[in-house]
């Protein structure tokens, strides 16, 4: 693992025990499926030979399968299908349903040493003959993942239960082929077992590899919970103080690491953006633990793990807020505004997929602003999406339907009134539930930005709206930075100067949180797309 600065060491990992070379959950979850599969097969092909023989066979050529066959298919239909039930149903843990695909795999063997030495003559089977054992030993160990231990053991046994049929019959009276011969008969059987182990092993080191992969300093991912333009989010936890946490995961190229000497500036850029951001302290900020950078270039840092919805799914899922909760939430996004403006950050990319409103112990509706300082360099072939990141060759940056006017035509430095501006886009969003402009492609967006007047939120709210808070949003949304509000702190005074108009507590909050999303959703952090999980 690099490091992208010179930085403490990190603590000496334990040793793993053996259970840490199993396949992650989200290819055990894979696996399972394949499994059910598996077992659907094999009912199907059992079902099939039930049917040619209490069927076809009789009525096309008048030949009478004795009733010990039909049985004995009738019952490994039965156990397959009740395999598949089990796998699909079970409220178990997905690394315990693999094992049903082993005794899936002596029920079909049984079934199959059955056929052979009860249901027809044992002595028909000779040399040189492979038994259909084989083929259900073989397609076990390919499909079912395992530990090489559990997977010799279960095959070494469907193996032997054909040459066990064999001794059964000899004790029934029934004329059987000597104890040599019948070795020799089934003794593929014996070899295709011990092969068994070989993909067994391949699932084990795979795990392993796998499992390393994934391992970011002292943080293993889990499962991944999102993805989009920029990279993935996964869900990780410290190995050592078993504290969950999200990973996000950029791309090197969505930091422009074209080549190694890009590589390099990018890689310095991250590490002094994700430092400073690392240093803010507002309860409103997402907080960073870690950052740094894998073998093969892909930039990564550790943030908290937050249970809620980003606003863009808020909105999407639930519709408009009222305009208390809204000024609520706000007052929320300038507490972390002005601490980072104060330290001389500038987002430049504030909109309602990068402000996560969640729950945190007793508090609902707290807010976190999110990828402070990690938005300089993004996507360079934008989709016509106005909600999307964009980077064009002239190096405009930001999102076309938050994006501040001087950001679009880029003849004055940009400050942190930028961000105040695309504060207004949000409130806007939140009231109403559209875009401040509604072109139909981002250049038109960004042209309105620049040319056209926004209608205050009211004209496109049923609800009343007070006068005042019309005001506030046209005021941040302003053509002219010196006309907006200057810093964070005045949008918070003039909030806080109508105080009796914003009625929403904690108390509702919490209440809303209840009735609308009851289930905890720990890991629902957004990606710079606005996706959530």
């Amino acid at each position: 693992m690099k490091r992208v600065s010179p930085r403490p060491p990190t603590a000496p990992v334990p040793l793993r025990d053996a259970s840490e070379a199993r396949l992650p959950d989200d290819v055990v979850a894979d696996q399972v499926k394949r499994l059910t599969v598996f077992a659907l097969v094999s009912g199907g092909l059992w079902g099939m030979g039930l049917l040619m023989d209490a069927v076809i066979f009789p009525r096309s050529f008048g030949a009478q399968v004795p009733t010990a066959g039909l049985v004995i298919e009738s019952g490994a239909v039965a156990m397959a299908v009740a395999v598949y039930a089990w796998v699909q149903l079970s409220s178990q843990a997905p690394h315990t349903k693999p094992d049903a695909g082993l005794w899936l795999m002596l029920v079909n063997a049984a079934g199959i040493a059955l056929l052979e030495t009860w249901a027809v003559d044992p002595t028909m089977n000779t040399v040189g003959r492979l038994s259909w054992t084989v083929i259900a030993i073989l397609l076990s160990a390919m499909i079912v993942p395992s530990t090489p231990g559990k997977m010799l053991v279960a095959a070494l046994a469907a193996a032997s239960l054909s040459p066990l049929g064999v001794w059964f019959a000899h004790l029934r009276g029934v004329d059987v082929p000597s104890v040599s011969t019948t070795m020799l008969m089934y003794m593929p059987n014996y070899s295709c077992a011990f092969a068994a182990v070989i993909p067994a092993r391949v699932f084990q080191q795979m795990g392993r590899r796998l499992r390393e992969a994934r391992d970011l300093g002292s943080y293993a991912l889990e499962e991944r919970l999102g993805s989009g333009g920029m990279g993935e989010v996964w869900r990780a936890k410290h190995r050592l103080l078993a504290r969950p946490a999200a990973i996000k995961l950029v791309k090197p190229e969505m930091l422009g690491a074209d080549g190694s000497a890009d590589a390099k500036v990018s890689l310095r850029r991250f590490a002094s953006e994700a430092q400073a951001t690392a240093a803010l302290t507002s309860p409103h900020t997402i907080r960073l633990f870690d950052y740094g950078a894998t073998d093969d270039g892909r930039f990564y840092y550790v943030m908290e793990l937050l249970d809620g919805r980003d606003m863009a799914a808020l909105v999407g899922e639930f519709g408009p807020l009222p305009v208390p909760r809204v000024l609520y939430l706000l007052r929320q996004v300038c507490h972390s505004l002005a601490e980072a403006h104060g330290r001389g950050l500038v987002h430049r990319d504030i909109k309602p997929a990068n402000i996560f409103v969640c729950r945190m112990g007793r508090d609902a509706d707290v807010v976190k602003v999110l990828d402070f300082g990690l938005v300089q360099h993004v996507e360079r072939d934008p989709a016509h999406d106005l909600t999307q990141t964009l980077a064009t060759l002239q190096g405009l940056v930001g999102t076309p339907a938050f994006m501040a006017p001087e950001m679009v035509v880029g003849d004055r430095l940009v400050d942190h009134r930028a961000d105040l501006y695309a504060l207004g886009c949000v409130a806007y969003f939140l009231m109403t539930g559209t875009h401040v402009f509604q072109g139909g492609t981002p250049m038109q967006a960004l042209i309105d930005h620049v040319s056209t007047a926004p209608q205050p939120p009211s004209r496109r709210m049923a609800t009343d709206v007070p006068d005042w808070v019309d005001a506030l949003v046209l005021a941040c949304l302003a053509k002219d930075p010196d006309a907006r509000p200057q810093d964070a702190d005045e949008v918070l005074r003039r909030i806080d100067a109508h105080g009796t108009d914003v009625t929403w507590t904690n108390v509702q909050a919490r209440e809303w949180w209840q009735t609308h999303v009851p289930a905890a959703t720990a890991g629902a952090v957004s990606t710079e797309d606005g996706n959530t999980r």
